[in-house]
């Protein structure tokens, strides 16, 4: 019945169902309940997958789905901007991490060898898992995610050579000209990819546009495409295409390629969290829990203090900082891999093999919890946090954009403000924080930033200097507060209105610089006592008036 491909995927798929409904009722992380089905349907338990080939592939095409989605949405004005703070942040995470991990190892009882390896393993950070969250949480864009993609693109090009150095262990041999050989290959390759995205592909992109069938299939071609070339060439097939959505990332219809994409892609990255969990190895666990709790404690420690002291030292605010750390607080699906083919080689125990497999299970545990609740844990520790952040910081890293009107909150009422805004025919943006929500403003062509209200680093994506009016419809005094004051430092001038639920808050609002505080009881109360001053208690009027409430509330049940 298991014999073929087919029925060992639906068997699976439905396990993962189940698993994922029982995750989601008790509000765990759906990636830990696909991770806990690969472990259910391995060879540890229910035995399921028997193509393992088959499985494997299916994983690196989510894979290069995911970066490739990724690419787009950045750019190589983005990348050059971001160079700097990358590569110094990826360098000191390495030599303090690899320094830590070899005295650790040491101190351990590994071989000299053992202690290298596992201080690069503990270096790497998980590119799937970051890009997978970062995604979700429509974060890919925010200042922490693009310096958390741009480390662990670092991380996957170290990993290459790390990956060359194992490999030539089996038998082989690797020398200066071998590793400037392959530099000067991906040098070469990057231009001409350059070249191509920027001078050529522009040429062809209407014509491609104009059928959407064919522009989900040149999509696809143009990703799997580039990331088979570089792989060929010697890197991985993550820096492959990553690469090949940054070479469209400029082009006007990449929205489009994306949101084709996106259900493939998650189809397909469900099924590599699957097979992360059934290739991991539970023998030799138990000798190894001692010393994967300390490698463990060590990575989701030092890890975040090391981004958060790197990125505070380059004058990045303290938010920026622990939200990048915090992205950055696992080992790699890749420190697993690398130290496989170092026992295969016989570099390395087995033994070694157990420990980095129990710490990634967890640290990309511990991280996924994380980096879900990262606003509220960042909250909670933001007054300890001083340490991490000059006196004088950069605010913004990028040039904010002009919006003449700005909605904060869109559930509660803002849909009558955006009706407001299109009649007025100025450029406006959304500011939300639920991920419906932001679907829905997504599939409207709407413009839109996912974040909170009071996130810096999402509000300096906005030009204030340029703002006429801001409404914000969430009743969370704090949130009232921080944006009144906020808005009134960068540009007085502009209409601010809030909605409360407080006279005293109110009051507190208007002394701020507020310029009008929406009460709904007050506001409702004064035009029903308006409605019956004019109408008397004619109930033939109240009927009319209702079925014109009842209809725009039909009208109004979506955006």
């Amino acid at each position: 019945m298991l014999d073929d491909v087919f029925t060992q995927l639906s068997l699976v798929i439905v396990a993962a169902g189940v698993i994922s409904i029982i995750m989601r009722i008790l509000k765990q992380p759906l990636i830990m309940g696909y991770i806990i089905t690969g472990i259910l349907v391995g060879p540890a338990f229910l035995h399921l997958i028997r193509e393992k080939g088959a499985f494997e592939t299916f994983s690196e095409i989510g894979i290069a789905l995911l970066l490739f989605i990724i690419g787009l949405e950045l750019s190589v004005t983005a990348i050059k901007r971001l160079g700097k703070p990358v590569f110094i942040t990826a360098l000191a995470l390495l030599g303090v991490m690899a320094s830590i991990g070899y005295l650790l190892g040491t101190a351990l009882g590994f071989t000299p060898i053992e202690a290298i390896l596992t201080g690069l393993a503990l270096f790497f950070s998980s590119t799937i898992i970051i890009a997978k969250v970062l995604s979700d949480k429509k974060q890919l864009s925010r200042l922490n995610g693009q310096l958390a993609i741009g480390v662990i693109l670092v991380d996957d090009v170290i990993a290459t050579f790390a990956l060359l150095y194992v490999t030539t262990n089996t038998g082989g041999t690797l020398d200066a000209v071998d590793v400037g050989f392959l530099i000067l290959k991906g040098i070469m390759t990057a231009a001409v990819l350059v070249l191509l995205g920027a001078k050529i592909l522009p040429k062809f992109t209407k014509f491609i546009a104009s059928s959407q069938e064919l522009l989900f299939i040149f999509a696809l071609a143009w990703g799997f495409g580039i990331a088979t070339l570089v792989h060929a060439i010697g890197f991985s097939v993550e820096v492959g295409a990553l690469f090949a959505g940054v070479t469209l990332a400029h082009l006007p219809y990449v929205h489009q390629i994306g949101a084709k994409l996106k259900p493939l892609r998650d189809f397909f990255i469900i099924l590599f969290f699957i097979s992360l969990g059934e290739s991991l190895e539970l023998t030799n666990l138990a000798s190894a829990i001692v010393p994967a709790l300390i490698l463990s404690v060590v990575t989701l420690l030092i890890k975040p203090l090391v981004v958060m002291t790197t990125l505070g030292l380059l004058r990045y605010t303290k938010r920026t900082s622990f939200m990048t750390s915090i992205n950055l607080s696992q080992i790699s699906e890749f420190s697993i891999i690398l130290i496989v083919l170092a026992h295969s080689a016989g570099m390395v125990s087995s033994q070694l093999s157990a420990v980095i497999t129990l710490v990634a299970i967890i640290t990309i545990a511990s991280s996924t919890y994380l980096m879900k609740y990262d606003d509220a844990i960042f909250r909670k520790l933001e007054k300890h946090l001083h340490l991490f952040e000059r006196s004088v910081v950069n605010e913004s890293q990028h040039r904010a954009k002009a919006y003449p009107l700005v909605l904060f909150g869109f559930l509660n009422g803002g849909d009558k403000f955006l009706k407001t805004f299109h009649a007025m025919h100025h450029r406006f943006v959304v500011v939300d924080y639920d991920p419906e929500v932001i679907e829905e403003l997504e599939r409207k062509h709407i413009e839109f930033l996912y974040g909170d209200a009071t996130d810096p680093e999402l509000l300096a994506d906005i030009d204030f200097e340029k703002a006429k009016l801001v409404v914000n419809t969430i009743a969370d005094h704090f949130v009232n507060v921080a944006l009144v004051r906020y808005v009134h430092r960068h540009n007085p001038d502009a209409i601010m209105i809030c909605y409360s639920n407080d006279y005293n808050e109110a009051a507190e609002l208007y002394r701020l610089g507020a310029s009008y505080v929406m009460l709904p009881h007050f506001i409702g109360s004064e035009q029903l006592s308006s409605f019956i001053h004019t109408h008397g208690l004619n109930k033939q009027s109240f009927d009319i008036y209702r079925k014109k409430h009842l209809a725009d509330i039909d009208k109004d049940g979506s955006l």
